[in-house]
């Protein structure tokens, strides 16, 4: 931990600007210029008004302000920090926008660019630049208290020799109660089974119903890693068209086994699928016979939309739902949910013996006391008004082009297929990794833009992301 640092900050008190104004002018260049760094501790409210000669108030309003443009980050039972993407940035000039003819004329960025798609792991130069894209939380945001005083209570149990298949049953019933109080979903322990994360849950749905000559659908757009699941396990991957909206019922071939869907926020254009679609969709699933795997990934962050009712709620004995905590807590802790009709989650269980696949105990127990302590409702709470701050800088930014942005932890940003590969490495010149449409499609881009993630960014960064993809699109589509 760093020690505190002396703060170069003094105050006039004839000067025109209040006190608190000054303070933060003064912070703020400080780290701008790179006088104060990313990870370095700033004295106590207390300690600060003391050296100053002003009142706490003064300096606690200097500290929200700032801690509100994401200059700053609390730590629980820690103090506070200069956040840790707080660098000094030189943003391009508005005039470097891309040029018809270069920069639209660069190969697009492929898969594997560092600038794109999955993290190069423990490289230097991915550490030190803004990450806009999806799928990766804030792992900063927990309470430490709560992960210690969790952890203890996991080591007071013993060793299962005999882990259940199910998991455990304390866990199944306050998952139960979490899904019945977050998604108000109808659910009994007896139809829940504790699981790794989402990849896991839907490799043992897959792995119970599929197999080589059957058909299973995933959205296009969609997520990659449901396409690579089914076809691992033999079948036949068909991609299944969506709107704005989310998937189209009407569009669907009567031959799936299984098709997966993401109804809360379409990854990865974001559109909510509504009521009336959820229930042609449902009323396909029953004239097909063909089960529905619900992703109800990122459901517990909504913002200025009241919740839908999840597909399983409306029907149960269709659907499949899967959850995780990988959002919501960080995806190190390996932990999900699979909510089936019983028959089915007993044909997956009886599988899932026989193949040893098992959650760790510990984390079950961990993620228990959590649940039991409320302390996983107040992280949420908390997740949820710092992802809504992030998420309306975006809007402010980029509003004409944001699309899918009621919910979850990324928005689509619309732009045209020209503009998209050079606006991609130029931002990445300038310390932004972005990701686009085009990857997540299975053939043909039909939707073109970038997936803009806020989850692993700070909100000074966020906005220093979003300040450099503005001033990159050509002033004709701004």
């Amino acid at each position: 931990m760093r020690l505190t640092i002396d703060v170069p900050v003094t105050v006039d008190r004839a000067g025109p600007a209040p006190l608190a104004v000054q303070v933060a002018a003064q912070l703020r260049e400080a780290m701008r210029t790179g006088g104060l760094k990313a990870g370095e501790r700033l004295p106590s409210t207390r300690r600060l008004a003391v050296l100053l000669g002003v009142s706490r108030t003064v300096v606690t309003d200097a500290y929200q302000q700032l801690y509100a443009e994401g200059w700053l980050e609390g730590r629980h039972g820690s103090g506070t920090y200069v956040a840790e993407d707080a660098l000094p940035y030189e943003y391009p000039a508005p005039d470097r926008a891309p040029n018809q003819a270069t920069d639209h004329a660069t190969a697009p960025v492929a898969p594997g660019d560092p600038l794109i798609g999955d993290p190069v792991i423990g490289d230097p130069v991915i550490r030190n630049m803004v990450d806009l894209r999806p799928g990766r939380p804030w792992v900063s945001g927990y309470d430490r208290a709560a992960w210690r005083r969790a952890w203890r209570s996991a080591g007071d149990l013993p060793l299962n020799a005999f882990p259940d298949p199910y998991g455990h049953p304390e866990l199944r019933e306050l998952l139960a109660g979490h899904l019945r109080r977050a998604r108000a979903v109808p659910v009994d322990a007896g139809n829940v089974m504790v699981t790794r994360g989402t990849g896991n849950g839907l490799d043992l749905v897959a792995a119970t119903l599929l197999g080589p000559g059957t058909r299973a659908g995933v959205e296009e757009p969609g997520w990659g890693a449901a396409r690579r699941v089914f076809a691992s396990r033999g079948a036949e991957v068909v991609p299944c068209p969506v709107d704005e909206q989310g998937v189209i019922a009407e569009a669907l071939p009567d031959d799936l086994r299984v098709l997966y869907t993401t109804p809360a926020h379409q990854f990865p254009l974001g559109g909510r699928l509504p009521i009336p679609r959820r229930e042609r969709l449902l009323a396909w699933a029953r004239r097909t016979g063909a089960i529905v795997v619900e992703d109800d990934y990122d459901a517990e962050f909504r913002y200025d939309v009241a919740p839908l009712p999840a597909l399983y709620g409306l029907d149960p004995e269709r659907v499949v739902l899967l959850g995780t905590l990988s959002k919501s807590l960080g995806p190190d802790v390996g932990l999900g949910w699979l909510v089936a009709p019983a028959d089915l989650l007993a044909r997956i269980a009886e599988r899932r013996a026989r193949v040893a696949d098992r959650t760790s105990g510990p984390v079950q127990r961990a993620v228990t006391t959590m649940l039991e302590r409320g302390d996983l409702d107040r992280h949420l709470r908390r997740m949820r008004l710092e992802y809504a701050r992030r998420r309306a800088a975006i809007v402010e930014a980029l509003g004409p082009h944001v699309r899918g942005d009621t919910a979850g932890l990324h928005v689509m940003v619309a732009l045209p297929a020209a503009v998209v590969p050079g606006l991609v490495r130029r931002a990445g010149e300038h310390g932004v990794l972005l990701d686009t449409t085009e990857r997540h499609h299975h053939g043909p881009t039909r939707v073109h833009g970038l997936v803009l993630g806020y989850g692993s960014a700070s909100l000074a960064g966020v906005r220093r992301g979003c300040a450099v993809i503005r001033s990159l699109i050509p002033p004709g589509e701004a």
